[in-house]
């Protein structure tokens, strides 16, 4: 999985284009915003998270986190962070690099309403190196998203 499922699916869509290598390190939002030349409120941050022992990612607007409350009404369950050693197991994306794109086929995707305000954001490719530039359609489209949800605050 990784970088190269992420790029074969951009291909495959004629967008490969918008999968982007750089040699700084963007596994951070900060430090993605840096690369990219934008507010971190455009990057759109892939979180990884077991609910019932089954892994989901959430895809938010990087100036946001996640609210508590928020979560556990949308999900049932506090919000547990998929433990670092095993987010490439679970998911298909190293930690650091976590796509919504390309994920192994048990992951269910959601997009936080955060990301609604904005045309184009930014997510991750597959690794710290990858980034891909997108519109919501096409986030929504190649993401296979189950759902939009409100769990974030801070925007």
């Amino acid at each position: 999985m990784s970088v190269e499922s992420v790029k074969d699916l951009f291909e495959k869509e004629g967008m490969g284009d918008r999968v982007r290598y750089s040699e700084v390190i963007s596994d951070t939002v900060e430090n993605a915003a840096g690369m990219i030349g934008c507010e971190p409120a455009h990057i759109a941050k892939t979180m990884s998270f077991l609910v019932d022992e089954n892994p989901i990612v959430i895809v938010a607007s990087g100036d946001t986190k996640i609210d508590n409350a928020r979560y556990k009404s949308v999900f049932g369950t506090k919000a547990k962070m998929i433990p670092f050693a095993r987010v490439e197991e679970l998911t298909g994306h190293i930690p650091g690099g976590i796509s919504p794109f390309a994920c192994k086929a048990d992951v269910k995707v959601y997009l936080d309403e955060s990301l609604k305000r904005f045309d184009i954001v930014y997510t991750g490719g597959g690794d710290e190196h990858n980034t891909v530039e997108v519109t919501i359609p096409v986030l929504e489209k190649l993401s296979e998203y189950k759902s939009w949800i409100d769990v974030c605050k801070g925007w």
